[in-house]
């Protein structure tokens, strides 16, 4: 019997070839992880004041400034716990709402983060339900991003969770959050403690930089990310977002590698940006 030994290779849709260490690469870059920044810390620290206290609060910043990795952070920072013999607790429920979030929704959405079964029922059995499960998992914090998707009257619900549970309450959102929960005195005067998440500027801006390309990309060269020409166009490009900033120079990586280079080249980075204007 004759047999043939082919050697494996992977078309892309583009129509590359990748061998094995390229595909590690890149799959490697898609990968989402989590770099604690200065800011992020400074928010931990403030979270875990909230936490200490059982007082509410809110998180407000941009869209693609890093709210939600932060504090999707902080809740995997704070995992579940076993105790030998009893059901683990979970002290930090971090969710996000849905588009439109109505009371039956934003219940359910915790229901099933804390692995319970969701059921079918009335607002105030669901209600219920989903008191009875943040209790018997021991919530101390619950992280609702994205709360200005909350319809106006789901606000009373979630006052209603910090009032009848002494859970500490955090929102997450953009500024819209802010003008939906000052029509509602009792909502407001709840959440009146606030952390601003912003933009990174100047220095800040060229250290994440520098993390970014040394942590995240990882690149057999040094790319010289920070330098002043790169620097410069990075700035322009992403305005200080660090979502943005995480895009694009993901994204130049793994063009770079596709070329056969060892570093994102200037050339590149131009490419990328571009698409990006």
């Amino acid at each position: 019997m004759i047999t043939k030994n082919y050697e494996k290779i992977t078309v892309g849709n583009s129509g590359i070839v990748a061998n094995e260490q390229l595909l590690s690469d890149i799959e490697r870059l898609r990968r989402k992880n989590i770099v604690e920044l200065e800011h992020v810390k400074t928010l931990h620290k403030w979270l875990d004041g909230k936490l200490q206290s059982r007082q509410c609060g809110r998180i407000v910043g941009e869209s693609r400034t890093g709210k939600s990795v932060a504090c999707d952070k902080y809740s995997l920072d704070n995992p579940p716990k076993q105790v030998r013999e009893q059901p683990p607790t979970m002290p930090i429920a971090y969710t996000q709402a849905s588009q439109e979030c109505g009371a039956k929704e934003f219940f359910g959405i915790i229901i099933k983060h804390l692995k319970y079964q969701f059921t079918k029922g009335t607002v105030a059995e669901i209600r219920d339900r989903t008191r009875n499960a943040l209790k018997g998992c021991g919530v101390e914090m619950l992280i609702i991003d994205e709360a200005d998707r909350l319809k106006p009257k789901t606000f009373a619900e979630v006052r209603d969770i910090f009032d009848n549970l002494e859970i500490a309450v955090i929102l997450v959102g953009t500024d819209r959050l802010d003008a939906v929960i000052k029509r509602d005195e009792q909502v407001y005067n709840r959440f009146r403690a606030c952390h601003r998440f912003g933009k990174m500027t100047g220095e800040d801006f060229k250290r994440t930089i520098e993390i970014w390309e040394k942590k995240v990309l990882q690149l057999p060269v040094a790319s010289n990310l920070s330098s002043k020409t790169m620097l410069k166009i990075l700035g322009e490009a992403t305005g200080g977002y660090i979502g943005l900033l995480d895009m694009i120079l993901r994204e130049a990586a793994i063009r770079a590698l596709n070329k056969g280079l060892q570093k994102v080249d200037l050339e590149t980075l131009k490419e990328v940006v571009a698409e990006y204007k």
